[in-house]
Protein backbone atom coordinates (compact mmCIF):
# COMPACT_ATOMS: atom_id res chain seq x y z
CA UNK A 1 0.00 0.00 0.00
CA UNK A 2 1.68 3.22 -0.85
CA UNK A 3 1.20 6.84 1.34
CA UNK A 4 -0.63 9.05 0.18
CA UNK A 5 1.50 12.38 -0.53
CA UNK A 6 0.07 15.59 -0.64
CA UNK A 7 0.57 19.41 -1.89
CA UNK A 8 0.67 22.85 0.06
CA UNK A 9 -0.52 26.41 -0.99
CA UNK A 10 -0.33 29.20 1.84
CA UNK A 11 -2.89 32.00 1.13
CA UNK A 12 -2.03 35.71 3.41
CA UNK A 13 -5.33 37.02 4.23
CA UNK A 14 -5.89 40.38 5.40
CA UNK A 15 -8.67 40.25 7.55
CA UNK A 16 -9.81 44.21 6.15
CA UNK A 17 -10.32 42.70 2.70
CA UNK A 18 -7.11 41.17 0.70
CA UNK A 19 -6.26 37.57 0.10
CA UNK A 20 -2.92 37.14 -1.94
CA UNK A 21 -1.22 33.45 -3.02
CA UNK A 22 2.14 33.75 -4.75
CA UNK A 23 1.68 37.21 -6.79
CA UNK A 24 -2.31 36.94 -6.87
CA UNK A 25 -4.44 38.94 -5.21
CA UNK A 26 -8.07 38.99 -5.05
CA UNK A 27 -9.70 42.05 -2.62
CA UNK A 28 -13.08 42.42 -1.19
CA UNK A 29 -15.84 43.83 -3.82
CA UNK A 30 -17.54 46.90 -3.13
CA UNK A 31 -20.55 45.91 -1.04
CA UNK A 32 -19.59 42.84 -0.25
CA UNK A 33 -19.52 41.33 3.27
CA UNK A 34 -16.52 40.12 4.87
CA UNK A 35 -17.99 37.35 5.51
CA UNK A 36 -19.62 36.43 1.91
CA UNK A 37 -16.02 37.02 0.35
CA UNK A 38 -14.20 34.82 3.05
CA UNK A 39 -16.74 32.02 1.98
CA UNK A 40 -16.01 32.86 -2.07
CA UNK A 41 -12.29 32.86 -1.15
CA UNK A 42 -12.70 29.56 0.55
CA UNK A 43 -15.34 27.74 -2.09
CA UNK A 44 -12.88 28.86 -4.80
CA UNK A 45 -10.40 27.11 -3.21
CA UNK A 46 -12.31 24.16 -2.07
CA UNK A 47 -13.37 23.63 -5.64
CA UNK A 48 -9.98 23.08 -6.92
CA UNK A 49 -9.54 20.73 -4.47
CA UNK A 50 -7.72 22.37 -1.79
CA UNK A 51 -8.59 21.98 1.87
CA UNK A 52 -7.51 24.36 4.95
CA UNK A 53 -4.85 22.52 6.78
CA UNK A 54 -5.01 25.58 9.22
CA UNK A 55 -4.27 29.06 9.97
CA UNK A 56 -0.94 30.90 11.77
CA UNK A 57 -2.40 34.27 13.03
CA UNK A 58 -0.29 37.25 12.44
CA UNK A 59 -0.13 40.86 13.57
CA UNK A 60 -2.50 43.29 12.51
CA UNK A 61 -5.36 41.34 11.28
CA UNK A 62 -3.78 39.50 9.17
CA UNK A 63 -3.12 35.55 8.88
CA UNK A 64 -1.68 32.79 6.83
CA UNK A 65 -4.02 30.25 5.75
CA UNK A 66 -2.30 26.79 4.61
CA UNK A 67 -3.95 24.62 2.65
CA UNK A 68 -3.31 20.77 1.35
CA UNK A 69 -4.78 18.56 -1.71
CA UNK A 70 -3.46 14.79 -2.14
CA UNK A 71 -1.84 13.84 -5.24
CA UNK A 72 -2.38 11.09 -7.05
CA UNK A 73 0.27 8.64 -7.33
CA UNK A 74 3.23 9.27 -9.41
CA UNK A 75 1.94 12.98 -9.46
CA UNK A 76 4.25 16.33 -8.33
CA UNK A 77 3.40 19.49 -6.33
CA UNK A 78 2.80 22.66 -8.58
CA UNK A 79 5.92 24.18 -8.33
CA UNK A 80 5.87 27.78 -6.89
CA UNK A 81 5.69 30.64 -9.07
CA UNK A 82 8.77 32.87 -9.40
CA UNK A 83 8.69 36.23 -8.48
CA UNK A 84 8.53 38.42 -11.44
CA UNK A 85 11.84 39.25 -12.75
CA UNK A 86 13.14 36.23 -11.19
CA UNK A 87 15.84 33.94 -12.96
CA UNK A 88 15.78 30.48 -12.29
CA UNK A 89 19.10 28.94 -12.02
Amino acid sequence: MSKQHFEYKVVYVDMRGRVSSEGEEILIQDGERMTAFGKRILNDLGMKGWELAGIHMQPMGTAFYVFKRPLAEGESPEPAKPIKGEVKV
